[in-house]
């Protein structure tokens, strides 16, 4: 081999050493790094068991007076409502009303032509008179034939038929009474009345037309709207749960007082007048499973008018010892049951089961798992967990009058 040959080939195996050596630093650089990162992390749990302690917003529970009110819906109704039909046939001739006007009870709607009707009132009248008179002679011949019996000058079967003839007169006298009772009643049914004071509508006769008595279409109808009834429908479970309540003191309502009722008008609005239950149906329609309820309500300004859909708030009772939680304090677990954070006097966070009755607003009512004087927690719910330990800030608690509202 010549010197220029095993010149290049030295320079070859030169070059190899310096790669792999320089390869073999770099390595060792970077696994030293690697272990001073290991190091360096093992050192981070110390730095964990420093992390700072968690905040979270409590509320104290603290019971407090509440009166319960249920929302339910309804439908107004005419406090009376009395179609108007004739008594007598005849034909029509004249109507005394102005269609939607205020009537009163007894004010005459219609005049029906009472020719006829008078007429047999007359000859009734002049019959009654007839058997009046013929009673009179009858009962003064009896006296008669009492004296003559008394002296001998008349038998026992002549004084006996006097008398029987005398009480014939006096039977006369009550059937022709009778017959003139029916044509005065006849004759004031020409007069066709108010039976009630209401709200009269329109009328489906007019002058001219010919009525029948006792005819299935009625000439008008007259509603009665001051008062006026509200008609409520509530569950079957809702009255059982109520009178459950009501049972074991949970709930208080004085004694012999009717619930009163509050009125949400179809635009929102609150309807200014009060009402009060006035009875409850006593049967469930097996369809809805639901009664009905009947509250009465004042309407002087005929604000309320008959088939219009409210909705009504009734007073349940009074909760004496109410414990309410705000809604962002109550979670669900998988099963969909309610349950609260309590932090409990040593910081620790616990997980407490409640049982919930009604949302009120922004509040939940409690019905049982919470005690008076717990701290539940209500903001930061999601930087603890059970066992953990956290530091309580004061927040706003709630208030009964809010949840009434």
């Amino acid at each position: 081999m010549s010197n220029i040959g095993m010149r290049h080939t030295a320079g070859r195996h030169l070059t190899r050493a310096w790669l792999l050596t320089a390869f073999t630093g770099v390595s060792m650089l970077l696994l030293a790094g690697c272990e001073g990162a290991g190091n360096q992390g093992a050192a981070d749990p110390a730095g964990a068991a420093g992390k700072p302690v968690a905040e979270v917003g409590v509320i104290r529970i603290a019971p407090q007076p509440l009166t319960l009110r249920t929302e339910l819906p309804g439908r107004t109704a005419p406090y009376a409502i009395a179609e108007v039909r004739p008594q007598v046939g005849g034909i029509i001739q004249a109507r005394l009303f102005e269609e939607g006007s205020q009537i009163e009870a007894e004010q005459q709607l219609y005049q029906i032509d009472d020719a006829r009707y008078r007429a047999a009132f007359d000859s009734a009248a002049a019959a009654l008179q007839r058997s009046r008179a013929t009673h009179a002679r009858a009962r003064m011949k009896a006296e008669r034939y009492a004296d003559l019996l008394e002296s001998k000058s008349v038998s026992q079967e002549d004084y006996d038929d006097v008398q029987v003839a005398l009480k014939e007169a006096a039977a006369s006298v009550a059937v022709d009474e009778a017959a003139l009772a029916a044509a005065r009643i006849a004759l004031d049914d020409t007069r066709v009345v108010s039976p009630i004071a209401g709200r009269i509508g329109r009328s489906s006769v007019t002058q001219g037309a010919l009525v029948t008595a006792n005819q299935p279409m009625a000439l008008a109808t007259v509603r009665q709207l001051d008062p006026i009834h509200v008609d409520l429908t509530q569950s079957s479970a809702q009255v059982l749960r109520l009178r459950r309540a009501l049972e074991d003191g949970r709930l208080q309502r004085p004694g012999g007082e009717q619930p009163k009722v509050t009125l949400i008008l179809e635009d929102g609005t609150t309807y200014p007048h009060a009402g009060r239950l006035a009875f409850s149906e006593v049967n469930v329609d097996e369809g809805t499973g639901s009664l009905t309820l009947r509250a009465t309500f004042p309407n002087p300004d005929g604000v309320l008018l008959p088939g219009m859909f409210v909705r009504a708030l009734v007073e349940e009772g009074l909760r004496p010892d109410a414990i309410l939680a705000p809604q962002q304090a109550v979670q669900r677990d998988r099963r969909g049951n309610p349950y609260v954070f309590v932090l409990g006097d040593d910081g620790t966070i616990e997980q407490r089961q409640v049982e919930t009755n009604r949302a009120l607003q922004d509040q939940w009512l409690i019905d049982a798992g919470l005690q008076p004087g717990e701290r539940v927690v209500v903001d930061g719910l999601q930087k603890v967990k059970p066992g953990d330990t956290a530091r309580a800030v004061e927040a706003d608690a709630p208030s009964a009058s809010d949840a009434a509202g």
